[in-house]
C-alpha cells in the first residue's frame, strides 16, 4: 500500500510539473516609451501587466520623435508609444486587443492606435465612459478600425 502512495505522489508531482512548465507561454515583452510624470501611463502599464504582457517602461523627452520614426499616424497619436513583437502600439489599447492583433496577425497591419485619452479606455477610467475605436495602421499611415470599444 506504501508504495502504491509513493507511486501515486510521485505521478502528482510529475503531472504538476509538466503542466506548468511545458504549456506555459511566456508573456509578450512590451516596450513602453512614456513622459516621467505620466499617470495614465504607468496605469496602463499596469493593466498589461495585469492582461498577460511583460511590460517595461522608458521615459523619454521626445515622444514625437519616436511616434515618427515608428510611423504613427499624426491623428492617431496619444501620450505614450509602445512595441511588442515588432508592432506598434499607441496609446491606450486594451490588452485584449493587443493580443487579438498578435494572433491574428493582419497583412499590411504595423500597429494599433487609440487616438487622445478617451475616458473609459484603460488607464484612462472613469465616470462617463465613452465609446472609443481602436484603429489598426499601416506603413503608409492609413488607418481602418480595428475595433470600437463600448463602456
Amino acid at each position: 500500500m506504501r508504495t502504491i502512495r509513493i507511486i501515486a505522489g510521485l505521478a502528482f508531482v510529475l503531472t504538476a510539473v509538466l503542466s506548468s512548465s511545458g504549456s506555459a507561454q511566456k508573456a509578450p515583452a512590451v516596450q513602453v516609451f512614456k513622459e516621467a510624470t505620466c499617470g495614465c501611463c504607468s496605469i496602463w502599464v499596469e493593466h498589461l501587466r495585469r492582461n498577460g504582457f511583460a511590460p517595461t517602461s522608458t521615459n523619454v523627452t521626445n515622444l514625437a520623435e519616436l511616434k515618427d520614426k515608428h510611423g504613427v499616424p499624426a491623428h492617431a497619436r496619444s501620450c505614450h508609444t509602445a512595441l511588442v513583437n515588432g508592432l506598434v502600439i499607441e496609446g491606450h489599447v486594451p490588452a485584449a486587443e493587443i493580443h487579438r492583433l498578435l494572433k491574428a496577425k493582419p497583412a499590411g497591419v504595423v500597429g494599433l492606435a487609440v487616438a487622445g485619452m478617451p475616458i473609459g479606455s484603460p488607464g484612462m477610467e472613469g465616470p462617463n465612459p465613452r465609446p472609443y475605436n481602436v484603429l489598426a495602421f499601416d506603413r503608409n499611415a492609413q488607418t481602418t478600425t480595428f475595433s470600437t470599444q463600448r463602456p
